[in-house]
């Protein structure tokens, strides 16, 4: 099969792609960044966020290959920055309009990367199931790019007649996601920062609990809808993609620890504004539709998360240097703290 892959350089992008090839599928990708990861696949230097004319083959006049399957993974993803500068969440909204008429135009099947951020931040559930999302507890311009996404990807079902499905990924870690300087993740700050003997700020306190998902059942479930998509199995669904666990960011944190063989320095803080501080997803979904079955928990994805980090800034002395959170790069909203969620 031939597979488009958008967002190609980032973290999910990079593993995906690597394991369609290893399952004998053609690969392009698209991304405005290089990938510094690997050069197994070719790609195309592209910012989708333009607003481009319709096109039969590609954007802005650029051709792409024939394809049968896009997934659509491109996004700007730091949840703190478009908190500072929602216009990146109208972008967000741009490159999925751009590539639905992409496969629009060319009768595609598309596969659309969502975010648990879709379902607010209310501690409502303790299994989040994909119907209970209520978009009117949209917790940051993030979420709600998240959620114009997936508004776009249903019309286009509707009106279109376009097949779909839409993947809700929850903190997804594991090798490819330590390039601090351009996006900062808990798990690979938390170890660089651990490794350099700073503290590290737990935002969210002792009881803030997340679903976290290594790569490889990520890519796993991703690729396990790509083939029921393409032969028909199924379509049009919306699913949750996690490990279906809730862990504190404080077990997190100690875990890191553990296996780094270090005494961390935390502290806790009030959650930021735009964060979600309570998700555990519920699998039921993919397992029934995709088989989907996630192998690697958290207390051993993070031995697979430290070890990569390792060998990688073996290889990379040279970024090794303090890192500032995401938050801190430029001025906060406001007082840049969560506040209640309305009633």
């Amino acid at each position: 099969m031939r597979i488009l892959v958008t967002g190609s350089s980032g973290q999910i992008g990079t593993n995906l792609a690597l394991r369609l090839l290893r399952d004998g599928h053609d690969v392009f990708g698209i991304d405005k960044r290089l990938n510094t990861w690997t050069d197994a696949f070719p790609y195309l230097l592209q910012d989708l966020a333009g607003h481009y004319a319709p096109f039969p083959g590609g954007v802005n006049g650029v051709e792409y290959p024939e394809v049968d399957l896009v997934v659509h993974l491109a996004a700007h993803a730091k949840v703190h920055q478009l908190v500072r500068e929602p216009h990146r969440a109208l972008e967000n909204a741009m490159m999925t309009f751009n590539v639905l008429e992409y496969a629009r135009q060319g009768r595609i099947p598309i596969v659309f990367s969502s975010s648990r951020e879709v379902y607010g931040d209310v501690h409502r559930f303790e299994g989040y199931s994909e119907q209970v999302a209520d978009f009117a507890y949209t917790e940051s311009t993030y979420s709600a790019s998240k959620i114009a996404g997936e508004a776009f990807i249903y019309s286009y079902a509707r009106c279109y007649g376009l097949p779909y499905l839409v993947f809700r990924f929850s903190n997804v870690y594991g090798r490819y996601d330590n390039d601090l300087r351009r996006m900062v993740r808990v798990i690979p700050l938390f170890i660089h920062s651990m490794l350099r003997g700073e503290p590290i700020t737990i935002y969210g306190g002792r009881d803030k609990t997340l679903d976290f998902t290594y790569v490889d059942d990520c890519v796993d479930g991703i690729t396990r809808g790509i083939e029921a998509l393409a032969e028909g199995r199924v379509a049009n669904q919306t699913i949750n993609l996690a490990y279906g666990e809730g862990n504190t960011l404080v077990h997190c944190a100690e875990r890191i620890a553990e296996e780094l063989g270090v005494g961390p320095q935390m502290t806790l803080a009030p959650s930021l504004l735009g964060e979600v501080t309570h998700y555990v997803a519920d699998l039921s979904k993919a397992r029934e539709l995709l088989g989907y079955e996630p192998a690697v928990p958290l207390d051993e994805g993070i031995s697979h998360a430290v070890a990569w980090f390792r060998e990688h800034r073996k290889a990379h002395p040279d970024e090794n240097v303090e890192i500032a959170p995401d938050h801190e790069r430029s001025v906060q909203v406001g007082s840049g703290w969560k506040t209640a969620a309305p009633s």
